[in-house]
């Protein structure tokens, strides 16, 4: 980003960015200068400074002459920042971006920038403070206090204009916090990323992947956190209610829990996971079909667990059906809780089909499936 000098010109300077030096709740910053002013007249001369390293010792300059004046600070410091960036010491233009901020901390175009830069040299702290800080800003537009004498229709215009005007800082805000999300390595700071990002952009358009990052992340493979991961799923759903990625979750988890009433839990968020996927509809992808079959895999699974044997193999069917050529392991499993609800009502042919399809598959399902499959060829042999 490189010093304009039109935003220099400060012959009219009601800066297009956003706003007035910090004050209790977030609304969006306007540094304004009024036009006239010392700080105008000295920005001028800078304006029309051509040398860029002569014209960043005058802006610290400026800094240091008005620095009983908030507005000033922030936007020379800004300056500051934008100069060394242009030369490339993005560490100092992080620096005097931050003091930028001091001084006008909920300005959308400051924020951008820190994300920015802050993107360049890989600090994911950095910027998903600034993500979180500009997502909180963003909101804040929507609930601004009307001001008094202004007519409804009037007020409506004013937040209908304020959004449009920040929508592009907004939506890159957005972006790079979701970005830093998907970058960072570490299961704990990315779940402390994930929490901050939903708290400043509840209904982001990714949602439902940032879902499954958390999901993820708190889950057997990382951080294994199962109270976590069952709080954090049942807030998705308490905003989303067909978050399908939360009620799979949901179903996993109660599908593998031990306690009572955990199996009817398990029933009951798959059959809104399967009414969500609709994968019979004719625009329902690959995602939505293994949804749909992963939902019917655990309610078959489920039933297993309350001696409905009977009534599992139906789901387990359907899920077969959805999951083959799609998931291998999830279509395994389904195979395997065929083989075992068959052998457990003595229907050993039927068992025998669905086992000899299992045992093809590799993966941890493949011996016990084996080892079933086995089983059931010597009832088969023994004429049981």
């Amino acid at each position: 980003m490189r010093l304009c000098s039109g935003l220099l010109s400060l012959v009219v300077l009601i800066l297009t960015f956003a706003v007035s030096i910090p004050h209790a709740s977030a609304q969006v910053d306007r540094i304004q200068i009024a036009a006239g002013t010392d700080e105008d007249h000295a920005l001028q001369a800078i304006a029309n400074e051509p040398d860029p390293q002569k014209k960043l010792a005058l802006y610290e300059d400026f800094v240091q002459k008005f620095s009983s004046n908030p507005a000033a600070i922030a936007y020379g410091n800004w300056q500051i920042s934008q100069a060394y960036q242009a030369t490339g010491d993005f560490e100092k233009a992080l620096d005097y971006g931050d003091k930028a901020l001091a001084g006008s901390s909920h300005n959308l175009d400051i924020l951008v920038s820190q994300a920015s830069l802050a993107q360049q040299v890989k600090n994911n702290t950095k910027l998903m403070d600034y993500a979180a800080r500009g997502g909180e800003v963003c909101q804040s537009i929507a609930k601004q206090a009307k001001a008094e004498g202004m007519s409804d229709e009037d007020f409506t215009r004013k937040v209908n204009d304020d959004k449009s005007a920040a929508q592009n800082s907004c939506d890159f805000l957005e972006t790079s916090g979701f970005n830093g999300i998907a970058g960072e390595t570490d299961p704990k700071s990315r779940m402390a990323d994930i929490e901050k990002f939903t708290a400043a952009f509840p209904d982001s358009k990714f949602q439902e992947p940032v879902s499954n990052y958390a999901m993820y992340t708190l889950g057997p493979d990382q951080l294994n956190d199962k109270a976590r991961l069952v709080s954090f799923g049942e807030k998705v759903l308490a905003s989303n209610p067909n978050s399908l990625a939360a009620l799979l979750l949901l179903a996993n988890f109660y599908g593998d829990d031990a306690k009572p009433g955990s199996a009817a839990k398990a029933i009951t968020y798959s059959q809104k996971a399967i009414e969500v996927a609709k994968a019979d509809a004719p625009d329902a992808d690959k995602s939505r079909k293994i949804a749909a079959g992963v939902g019917h895999n655990t309610i078959g699974w489920a039933y297993l667990k309350q001696e409905k044997t009977a009534a599992s193999i139906p789901e387990l069917k359907i899920a077969a059906g959805l999951l083959k050529g799609q998931d291998d392991q999830q279509y395994a499993r389904a195979l395997y809780g065929l083989g075992f609800a068959y052998g457990k009502l003595n229907k050993l042919t039927e068992a025998r089909e669905v086992l000899t399809e299992a045992v093809k598959i590799p993966g941890p399902l493949q011996p016990m499936s084996q080892d079933l499959l086995a089983k059931v060829n010597s009832a088969r042999a023994k004429g049981k």
